[in-house]
């Protein structure tokens, strides 16, 4: 009787717990770019990213479901439950999540090429003319260069080169405020409390250039160019492509970056 009730318990259990027990996460679905046009993928992007926006283009046709995270690193998660097939993400940030989870990687064919610049407001042209004054001077001295490779460059590069302001920095044109969103390694990202990163540098180096202040606020991505429209901030820095979309609401500088909107997939 009691082997009889104990295979009934163990029934009830496995019945219980199947999906704990018996369910995997499914191997990988995405080998190129191909197969997500091919239709019927789940799409995971960072809301407001230029990866929600391309990516949006497959859901609208129907190609696609896109299922959108406040976080990139979210979007990662998912992946890696196998909620969803792959995640569009900017290169720089997915070798990061890739370096730190080995059942991921990134696909070798890019999703498409970009470049990154500061939005602005429309109004604001005269800081858009400094800034880019500034930009050119800071490509022109190698400066905006030492910054990149100090957070991406080659292994005997990074941490070898970082920015620091002159030790006398005039602040008296006022402050600068920089709306971002600090979960994009290495562009921003937080450590020891600090919003630091390429971003961080460039936007100080900047700010150092045209004799300001820099504040930096960190916000969601898709609050950032609402900040800068509605003055809470003078510009937006977060790795951000320059789109027709974007331009419709706010003007970019020059560009500062070139990156890639890349697939990270299951690697199994």
């Amino acid at each position: 009787m009691k082997k009889k009730l104990l295979s009934v318990a163990l029934a009830a259990v496995c019945v219980l717990s199947v999906a704990a027990c018996g369910s995997k996460v499914p191997e990988n679905t995405v080998n190129s770019v191909a197969d997500i046009e091919a239709g019927g993928k789940k799409i995971g992007v960072q809301t407001g990213t230029t990866g929600d926006i391309y990516s949006t283009d497959y859901e609208d046709d129907g190609t696609a479901t896109v299922e959108r995270y406040n976080k990139g690193a979210d979007a990662v998660q998912a992946l890696k439950q196998g909620k969803i097939d792959c995640v569009i993400i900017d290169a720089e940030p997915a070798k990061v999540f890739v370096e730190k989870n080995n059942d991921l990687k990134v696909l070798d064919e890019a999703f498409t090429d970009e470049e990154y610049a500061i939005c602005i407001d429309k109004s604001n042209a005269e800081l858009k003319e400094k800034i880019n004054a500034a930009l050119k001077e800071l490509k022109e001295d190698g400066t905006l260069d030492n910054i990149k490779k100090n957070y991406a460059g080659s292994d005997d590069e990074i941490g070898k080169t970082p920015y620091e302001s002159p030790a006398d920095a005039d602040t008296s044109n006022g402050k600068l405020v920089m709306a971002t969103n600090a979960e994009f390694p290495p562009y921003e990202y937080y450590e020891n409390d600090k919003v630091t990163g390429i971003d961080a540098d460039m936007a100080q180096a900047v700010a150092d250039k045209l004799g300001m202040e820099l504040e930096i606020q960190d916000m969601a991505f898709d609050s950032i160019i609402t900040a800068v429209t509605s003055g809470k901030a003078d510009i937006g820095v977060a790795g951000m492509t320059v789109t027709e979309d974007r331009l419709k609401n706010v003007d970019f500088t020059d560009s500062y970056a070139t990156s890639k909107q890349v697939i990270i997939v299951r690697a199994k």
